[in-house]
């Protein structure tokens, strides 16, 4: 049990860390820069949690952008500075850079080598999984602000 723990603390460390990174990258303020590295750390972790459960990577993916963009509703209400501060550093760690990579490397080899059907089903599939991941940051990061615009904004 102590094992589990341990590789969850150490995977939200090393996911902090591209998080707080890509906040310099950004030139977010200095004083936002360990929510980003914290935000970094939830996302990932939400995610590779829900994955030991034996929930897909897309609907993990989707459920831990959602948890942030929840997350940094309330630290942009709270601070008051623009969500994007707190979400584009934080879904970093999520950006589906394997599948993207193994797509492409399989079309080159389709190149260079021919097209053959196993060649084909690589490459869609790991293309598909790189769209689908990447579609379900979008939904989970707009749907908590939509909703909080919709439902939460007083009338004038």
């Amino acid at each position: 049990m102590s094992e589990i723990i341990i590789q969850y603390l150490l995977n939200a460390i090393f996911a902090a860390i591209p998080a707080l990174g890509f906040g310099m990258v950004f030139n977010v303020p200095r004083y936002t820069l360990i929510y980003c590295a914290i935000g970094g750390a939830i996302t990932f972790s939400t995610r590779y949690i829900l994955m030991d459960f034996d929930i897909p990577i897309e609907l993990a993916t989707f459920l831990a952008s959602t948890t942030i963009g929840i997350i940094a509703l309330y630290w942009s209400r709270k601070y008051k500075v623009p969500r994007p501060i707190y979400t584009i550093a934080s879904i970093i760690p999520l950006i589906p850079g394997t599948y993207a990579f193994t797509a492409m490397i399989n079309l080159i080899d389709m190149n260079a080598h021919g097209v053959t059907p196993e060649l084909i089903v690589m490459f869609v599939d790991n293309a598909l999984k790189a769209i689908i991941i990447l579609a379900g940051i979008g939904f989970g990061l707009a749907l908590p602000s939509l909703y909080y615009i919709r439902y939460n904004r007083p009338i004038t």
